[in-house]
């Protein structure tokens, strides 16, 4: 949803609020909860959509929320010396305060802000605050759900659904981060004492569930097949709909049987096999509904496998085509130039000092093409095929397409810079700078063109690269379905009692897309091993991605080594330096160096709550060890 978008909708339902939100920090302050009267905002779809809208511009767009951007927070990436402000910077020494506004004077998280509003605003959204007022808006809507008088059955299925989803969205967005919070299903007066107590985890995704499942129930695959939906044919690739709700269905409750979620409420480290049968169950309707051409999702070819992420050249088409499943709004394409372009390539090819580098330990789960993983980076291994004199050849294709590694051609046409055409990235090479170049040995193009220079200039106007990563996507749907059914049937070989494939199966499909051998058979002999595949391969698949903080928490491996870890590569080039194809260029004395360990502790496995919240009385206690 682009700001014109945006506007584009509210114009088509006719909203008619006084004002117009001109002022959203005026509209957040006032007392009452609506600009317009409870009658006028609720007697038909046209004004209750209207109502509705203001929920998607609560969604937070993590990958473009500040000047420079930090989402990855596990051990797969590591910024620049240069600046010390972002939270992955905070978190890597252990203080996970660092996500509440109070503890950030830049006010570059995304997740707290002080000045948040529901405007156009891409550095006024924040999780935290516009979380609550989301949930509290979404409650609103279902407490006055029975005056909607003037709609048909489908309309009041719409605007029901969509509350129904963004309660639960919310409320399951605080959970992953926090743990088990009161679950507010209804507008709590402003006059009365809090009393509501933390429910567990598993309770609390129970709730989500059930918001999740009627959201589901209700809401069609696709808008622009239903009466009210054609009035923006076209333009309802965003709205909330039976496959968005049925992957949160299956992702809360996966999450719910995932080792960690299991713990604090049974003490039992493992899986919870029950809410992994029903997170199986909900993927596998999803993929069934994709697979048949009923919804409108399927993967992106690997030839346009990048957009996904970016679109150029396009007018500013927001990224994700059919393989996106949801995404928040958008609302400047080209002001995503001026942070995730820049943020990935030393200062001397775009300017700015903040750089954020994937870390050699996480590149080496990028294995070979035949799909077999690589055992020690600096060992020759014949199984494989890897050959750490020619660490660049035979990869995983995805490693090519994310990796920039040594010698690979950065800037692409005319440059006064011929030395730094091509990436130096050995030890001590031009582009090895830990201040505003790269700490690893590494670059991440991954959501970026390569022309995206101050030479090639293709992050330039006229260009129109706009930069844009989903909340979900459908290949991951493929590889929690995976994890699920594993985990939750006990075999690599077990499916869904409703689809078809099995675990191991859904692996093999986003292994197909980008041309990699299917999982070895070594792999299968057990449900463990097989999970040792299904994690490295969300690794490779949706690196980057702001997925692996959240998966290495409830694995209940953030605080175990190796992924305390955090390296880089070393190595000198060695005979003649190959332009054409650098993948054959051959190295020696190759190594790994360690930049950092993250000494963590239990405490570590959910952040703080703010301690003005954790006081406002006793059934709200603080996280253990904060």
């Amino acid at each position: 949803m682009t700001k014109h978008y945006i506007k584009t909708l509210l114009l088509a339902f006719g909203i008619i609020v006084a004002a117009g939100l001109v002022s959203c920090k005026k509209y957040l302050d006032r007392a009452d909860e609506s600009i317009v009267s409870g009658d006028d905002a609720f007697k038909n779809f046209t004004n209750f959509q209207g109502f509705t809208e203001e929920l998607y511009n609560c969604i937070p767009d993590f990958s473009n929320a500040y000047w420079t951007n930090s989402w990855n927070w596990g051990e797969d990436e590591i910024q620049s010396t240069a600046r010390d402000f972002h939270f992955v910077v905070k978190i890597d020494n252990g203080d996970f305060w660092g996500w509440q506004a109070q503890y950030d004077g830049w006010q570059a998280g995304w997740m707290d802000r002080n000045n948040t509003n529901t405007s156009d605003d891409r550095f006024s959204k924040s999780l935290w605050r516009l979380g609550w007022y989301g949930i509290r808006k979404a409650n609103l809507g279902l407490a006055n759900i029975g005056k909607l008088k003037d709609a048909t059955d489908e309309e009041r299925n719409l605007i029901k659904g969509q509350l129904l989803f963004f309660r639960g969205w919310f409320h399951f967005m605080f959970m992953q981060y926090f743990g088990g919070l009161p679950y507010i299903d209804k507008v709590l007066p402003g006059d009365q004492k809090l009393t509501l107590p933390r429910l567990s985890y598993q309770e609390c995704a129970d709730k989500a569930a059930a918001d999740f499942q009627e959201a589901a129930n209700i809401l069609p695959v696709h808008w622009d097949n239903t009466t009210a939906g054609k009035r923006t044919l076209g333009k309802n690739a965003l709205r909330i709909n039976k496959i968005m709700a049925l992957g949160y269905l299956g992702k809360n409750y996966l999450w719910a049987g995932s080792p960690l979620m299991n713990f604090v409420t049974n003490g039992n480290k493992n899986y919870n096999a029950d809410y992994c049968k029903k997170a199986a169950d909900a993927f596998g309707a999803l993929l069934s509904l994709c697979e048949s051409g009923e919804a409108p999702y399927s993967l992106i070819e690997f030839s346009k496998y990048y957009t996904n992420f970016y679109t150029i050249g396009q007018n500013w088409l927001m990224p994700g085509g059919t393989e996106a499943i949801f995404r928040g709004p958008y609302f400047n394409g080209n002001s995503s130039n001026w942070g995730t372009s820049k943020q990935y390539q030393p200062s001397f090819l775009s300017g700015g000092d903040v750089k954020f580098l994937p870390t050699a330990n996480y590149v080496d789960y990028y294995g070979m093409a035949n799909g077999l993983p690589i055992k020690d980076i600096t060992q020759a291994d014949p199984e494989s095929g890897y050959d750490p004199a020619y660490p660049w050849k035979g990869r995983d294709p995805r490693f090519y397409n994310d990796i920039v590694f040594d010698g690979v051609k950065c800037v692409q046409g005319a440059t006064t810079d011929e030395a730094n055409r091509y990436a130096n990235l050995y030890t001590n090479g031009s582009y090895r700078n830990i201040s505003t170049g790269s700490r690893t040995g590494y670059l991440l193009y991954k959501f970026i063109p390569r022309t995206a220079n101050e030479y090639d200039q293709g992050y330039s106007y006229d260009k129109s690269l706009n930069i844009h990563i989903p909340y979900m996507r459908l290949a991951d749907v493929y590889l929690m379905y995976a994890e699920a059914a594993a985990a939750g049937y006990g075999s690599p070989t077990a499916s869904a009692s409703n689809y078809g494939k099995t675990a191991v199966d859904a692996v093999n499909v986003i292994r197909d897309r980008a041309g990699v051998g299917h999982v070895a058979p070594r792999f299968l002999a057990s449900p463990d091993a097989f999970m040792e595949e299904v994690r490295r391969e969300r690794a490779v698949e949706l690196s980057f991605e702001g997925h692996r903080f959240n998966d290495l928490r409830r694995w209940m491996l953030l605080i175990e080594s190796p992924y305390t870890l955090k390296k880089s590569i070393e190595f000198d080039r060695a005979g003649t330096f190959n332009t054409t194809d650098p993948k054959l260029n051959r190295v020696i004395n190759l190594r790994e160096a360690v930049i950092l360990e993250r000494k963590f502790s239990m405490k570590h496995y959910w952040l703080p709550l703010k301690n003005s919240d954790a006081s406002m009385y006793l059934e709200f206690p603080q996280n253990p060890g904060w």
